[in-house]
């Protein structure tokens, strides 16, 4: 039997989606793609975040931020919320037995409508959103995470929300002012288990010819020893 492949959305299945040559060599090969230093502000953010959505969860009402710009209340249920946000408890997950392989994240919160649960993450960042980003960057993410609810055996829209949080002005005493936006993702939870099959079948199969578009390709190439 092939080995167990262990899959992420945010580093695993999006790599793949950007080049097939850099994810199987990160998986393969342990040859990773060139990184800097992890920023700590959107971590810290993240956990900033989710005390204040839990406050208003507290509540049973959607901050002001969502409200009137979303579908559903926020999901109620924290102790299994909590479960999911933490990717080491590996509890938002699922085993694909015919592939020999797991899909695993961590969810940052979740709405509830009419008995449907719907994704929804925050994300950090200098700006705001432009038209189109979302879908480019977190298309993969977003349709994992609709997947795996799915396989949890809960109901699913075909939709996420993305909460973007973003610096606009700083006052005195160091106060950061954020704006906001709310941005909906429309999801495929049939095209994330292809690109999951996908996945697999490329890290079991040689080595991809080098991808035209990456960067890092040649990169990884020169200094790795693989052509």
């Amino acid at each position: 039997m092939a080995p167990l492949v262990k899959l992420s959305p945010t580093t695993g299945l999006n790599l793949f989606s950007e080049c097939t040559r850099c994810f199987w060599l990160h998986y393969n090969q342990r040859v990773h793609r060139p990184r800097g230093i992890f920023p700590s502000l959107p971590s810290g953010m993240d956990a900033v975040i989710k005390d204040y959505m839990d406050s208003y969860r507290e509540k049973d009402i959607l901050p002001p931020e969502l409200e009137g710009k979303v579908t559903g209340s926020l999901m109620p249920d924290l102790y299994t919320l909590n479960r999911w946000r933490n990717w080491r408890a590996d509890a938002f997950s699922h085993e694909y037995k015919d592939l020999n392989a797991i899909v695993f994240g961590a969810l940052d919160d979740c709405l509830v409508h009419d008995n449907y649960y719907i994704v929804l993450d925050y994300k950090t960042r200098g700006w705001a959103p432009k038209r189109g980003q979302s879908e480019k960057y977190y298309q993969t993410q977003l349709d994992a995470y609709t997947l795996l609810l799915a396989e949890k055996g809960y109901k699913t829209k075909d939709f996420a929300y993305l909460l973007y949080y973003f610096p606009h002005k700083v006052y005195k005493g160091g106060k950061v002012d954020f704006q906001t936006e709310v941005v909906r993702v429309e999801t495929n939870i049939e095209r994330a288990k292809s690109t999951v099959k996908d996945a697999v079948s490329v890290l079991r199969g040689p080595l991809p010819k080098r991808h035209s578009d990456c960067e890092y390709c040649s990169w990884i190439g020169d200094r790795s020893g693989f052509e």
